[in-house]
């Protein structure tokens, strides 16, 4: 079969995420009707996503050694159809209970995402422009949200055809990107890489928990915990405590990934040019979390607007493509789909408590604010742990040595 063009791959990358942010993000919209539905409570409804994400993260490990020994594509691909066929079935559930498994079923199955395509991205990306590709690709997560938030508020509440049907149409789309990716996608270094370091492996391993991998893995964490208890909770926060109705809290949630998209390919850009990353990812890191405390803390909607804006072009999807990238420069390619997923992992970590811990605070308080609050203090201190990574040429040098190594093997 012909090589794909890199740029296709990408563009099927970036419809990857593009349906897996859909998917998680046509639920936030509709909680109210689903708990209305089957007589929920705030911590309830936020175990909807907590499940969903207790799968995610449990796949995102063993999908990095599975990626790398029996291939990328074939795990990714497996996953996807699976992600797809149970975003159908979650339409279908007749019970909570039932609606609960679907929705672990479906994290298994985007679990085998991560890991696996930033794997064969990282491989066929040169150097100079692996911030400014993961920024494209990553970009998809945006347009996912927004489709997501607008397509369940208006299917559901303007056109009225049950919080059920949005997920019934999301799942064709996404099963036919899956058999694209299968048709399209080779992942051609991969055996090749697969023999060159198979030798290394025990050591190398050591490499994926260097003082500067750790720092990062607990800054994603802070990150993705923030925005993950803002995607789960923004849209009911808007209608219950802004007063903002029901199908306008979906084009309001929007504006954060709108704005994602020239910061996330503006920054990493910028990280592309620059030697040393670290004071763009703090600067970034602090950014985020000032938008954390606006959002609530303002009682002025202009200046809430603004908020959300700015967490967009700042906030996490700005901080994604540069912290793949660093991760990148610091770890061997034959271990990317293991590295990225333990990155993901940390972050994920953080989505499995922050939808539940906001719906329990949300009914201890009565309000969702101390959310908000607690996902800036978190990211403060992801910023000031970051600080205390050190210099990359010792780190690189071992990369370098380590690839020399697994060359020579064979």
């Amino acid at each position: 079969m012909k090589k794909t063009h890199p740029a296709f791959v990408i563009f099927l990358f970036f419809l990857g995420w593009v349906f897996m942010y859909a998917d998680r993000n046509i639920l936030s919209p509709v909680m109210g009707e689903i708990g209305e539905q089957w007589g929920l409570n705030k911590a309830q409804l936020g175990l909807m996503s907590t499940v969903f994400f207790v799968a995610y993260a449990m796949m995102q490990i063993p999908t990095g050694f599975l990626a790398d020994k029996f291939g990328r594509v074939k795990v990714l691909v497996i996953g996807y159809v699976l992600f797809g066929i149970t975003t159908f079935l979650s339409g279908m559930a007749s019970s909570f209970g039932m609606f609960l498994l679907m929705r672990a079923l479906t994290g298994l199955g985007e679990g085998t995402y991560y890991g696996s395509q930033y794997g064969i991205s990282s491989n066929i990306t040169p150097k100079k422009y692996r911030g400014v590709v993961s920024a494209v690709i990553n970009s998809g997560m945006a347009f996912g949200i927004s489709l997501g938030f607008i397509a369940a508020s208006y299917f559901t509440y303007t056109l009225n055809k049950g919080w059920q049907f949005s997920f019934y149409l999301f799942a064709i789309p996404t099963i036919i990107i899956a058999i694209l990716i299968g048709m399209f996608v080779r992942d051609h270094t991969e055996p090749k890489k697969q023999q060159e370091f198979q030798v290394q492996e025990k050591q190398g391993l050591k490499m994926l928990f260097t003082k500067n991998h750790i720092f990062v893995y607990i800054l994603i964490f802070c990150s993705l915990y923030g925005f993950f208890g803002m995607l789960t909770w923004l849209p009911y926060y808007l209608q219950t405590a802004r007063g903002i109705d029901g199908s306008q809290t979906g084009i309001i949630s929007s504006l954060v990934p709108w704005a994602s998209i020239p910061g996330a390919i503006f920054f990493g850009y910028i990280s592309d040019k620059i030697k040393n990353k670290k004071p763009l990812i703090i600067f970034l890191a602090l950014a985020g979390s000032i938008c954390q405390f606006v959002i609530p803390y303002t009682e002025n909607y202009s200046l809430m607007i603004a908020g959300l804006v700015f967490y967009g072009l700042l906030g996490k999807l700005a901080l994604d493509p540069v912290l793949i990238s660093y991760i990148a420069d610091m770890t061997p390619s034959s271990m990317y789909s293991k590295v990225y997923g333990f990155f993901n992992f940390s972050g994920m970590l953080s989505s499995i408590f922050a939808p539940y811990i906001t719906g329990y605070f949300a009914d201890i308080t009565g309000k969702i604010e101390f959310g908000f609050y607690l996902s800036g203090s978190l990211l403060i201190l992801g910023a000031f742990l970051f600080m205390f990574t050190g210099n990359l040429n010792s780190i690189l040098n071992t990369k370098d040595n380590y690839e020399s190594k697994g060359e020579n093997a064979i």
